[in-house]
């Protein structure tokens, strides 16, 4: 079911000959342009004629009643609600040890900086709502952003038809647990226009949704081609491409493990990834064989299907686990599984992935909603520069300078012989005329 790419042998840079997704990100942004300026010179008027154009619902307002996010929360079954309040407690527990502290550094007797990290005040949290639905999305971006010390949250996710055109019902639950009681019925590109420019969200414009600092979470290619678009005007995380799985995996590997895990992110998008990184061509055809047998009998067996045979999956032959180990630095793949002998060891020499699990018994499903880790990740190759989502994201660093009189007076001579130097007289004059005296 998987192509093959044949490597042994060894080739200078493997990237260009890896599975990668092909995803035409500019062109998008061209297409939702004319969306993304119709919000912000309409408002209201424009958000509902594009979820009436794209979710084929259309709610007269767009907040969610802070009743109605309750009631789904009581209305949640026990088991689901036991299962999120479970995440909620394992990713608080890691998120709470992410929070950095403000330090102050001596540079010289009479001069400091402090390092001070402040959180950005509001944001903007987009949850998906197309092909599945999401409520650990809202877990994995409210925790740290909670953590952090955001002040203003707000929830963005798709109208639901069979929901009355309001979000999925545990997406609201799920909001709830947390304690976010600001929802909009709003999705796609419009959404992310909504939350970077502020708009009115009711007939009477009696409400309004507040423009954000910062827009976070997945999405699809048009979320995605809004969140470029409008960087700048407010931060963005990342933008997301489709899900992707590398897994390096030797002799001792359980093909039916290593099959199902590649089957579990393909189910998420017919473009999602599956790739096996292996040394052995027994596990390559177990594995097959294995696809093969579950993938059918999988409930979204079209959607896995397509994923599997497209361009973007793939299993890739090496001669040995250190050639395996620069395919999987080159791919930089978002989820990245290590089921070899003494599978820690490799883990550790890693460089480039999203989120690294380690052995037969830390699968991906398990970080995607109770590990305690984060489950929005670095895509398209992203880990070799980013992080995923984590307390930082909602952190900025903001230094103080504090100098007395006599700490500036014996390092002005410095600064005005670098402001010569760049030709910025009036830089050093800003430091020579606190010293009538001169500096020397």
């Amino acid at each position: 079911m998987l192509t093959r790419i044949d490597l042994r042998g060894g080739v200078p840079d493997p990237r260009r000959l890896l599975p990668r997704a092909q995803l035409d990100v500019s062109v998008a942004v061209e297409r939702i342009r004319p969306l993304v300026e119709a919000v912000r010179e309409h408002g209201y008027p424009a958000i509902r004629e594009a979820s009436e154009r794209f979710d084929g619902v259309s709610p007269e307002h767009l907040r969610v009643p802070v009743e109605v996010i309750r009631a789904a929360e009581g209305d949640l079954d026990p088991q689901v609600r036991a299962a999120l309040l479970e995440s909620i407690t394992r990713a608080r527990r890691v998120h709470a040890d992410q929070r950095r502290t403000d330090h102050t550094t001596r540079v010289v007797a009479g001069g400091t900086v402090t390092e001070r990290w402040l959180p950005v005040d509001r944001v903007g949290l987009y949850v998906p709502g197309g092909l599945a639905m999401y409520p650990s999305t809202v877990v994995m971006n409210v925790v740290p952003a909670q953590a952090a010390g955001v002040r203003s949250l707000v929830v963005v996710s798709p109208p639901q038809k069979e929901n009355d055109g309001l979000p999925d019902r545990r997406v609201l639950a799920a909001c709830a647990l947390l304690g976010v009681d600001e929802v909009y019925a709003v999705g796609g590109a419009h959404a992310v226009a909504m939350l970077a420019y502020g708009a009115t969200v009711d007939p009477a414009g009696e409400q309004r949704c507040e423009p954000v600092d910062m827009i976070t979470g997945p999405g699809n290619i048009w979320v995605t081609a809004a969140k470029r678009l409008l960087r700048g005007v407010v931060g963005i995380d990342a933008e997301a491409g489709p899900t992707e799985i590398a897994i390096l995996a030797d002799h001792t590997a359980d093909p039916a493990h290593v099959a199902a895990d590649l089957i579990s992110q393909a189910e998420h998008d017919p473009l999602a990834a599956s790739v096996l990184v292996t040394p052995s061509t027994e596990l390559a055809d177990a594995v097959d064989a294995e696809l093969a047998r579950q993938a059918p009998a999988a409930k979204h067996a079209e959607r896995i299907g397509t994923a599997l045979r497209g361009e973007q999956s793939g299993v890739v032959l090496v001669d040995d686990l250190e050639a395996g180990l620069r395919v999987v630095d080159a791919y930089a793949a978002e989820h990245l599984e290590i089921q070899t002998e003494n599978p820690r060891e490799w883990a550790l020499r890693v460089r480039n992935a999203g989120a690294i699990f380690v052995g037969a018994w830390s699968p991906v499903s398990l970080g995607d909603y109770c590990a305690g880790s984060n489950h929005v990740l670095p895509t398209g190759g992203c880990a070799r520069h980013s992080s995923g989502l984590s307390v930082q994201s909602f952190l900025r660093g903001v230094h103080l300078v504090e100098y007395t009189e006599q700490a500036l007076r014996e390092v002005a001579p410095h600064v005005v012989t670098l402001a010569g130097v760049e030709d910025l007289p009036a830089h050093g004059q800003a430091v020579s005329v606190r010293f009538p005296g001169g500096v020397s």
